[in-house]
């Protein structure tokens, strides 16, 4: 194998697993905070969870750029 494809299959695998280690970090971290906020304030649950949802979404949507470019550099 060629050095420069090593480094391409290298750099996709260590930059897709630390894009969904740091997307299931931030997740967790968002409904611990919010399972916290609406045992505190539950009558604002209905609101909180949708706040939730839309920044879960966003944190998947920046791990699946990431795998996008993974995808990139090996098939460049």
């Amino acid at each position: 194998m060629e050095t420069g494809l090593f480094g391409a299959y290298l750099g996709a695998g260590i930059g897709a697993g630390l894009a969904a280690i740091g997307a299931g970090i931030g997740i967790g971290k968002l409904a611990a905070s919010a399972m916290e906020a609406s045992a505190r304030q539950p009558e604002l649950a209905g609101s909180l969870r949708g706040t939730a949802i839309l920044f879960a979404a966003l944190i998947e949507g920046v791990a699946l750029i990431a795998e996008v470019i993974g995808f990139l550099l090996i098939f460049k």
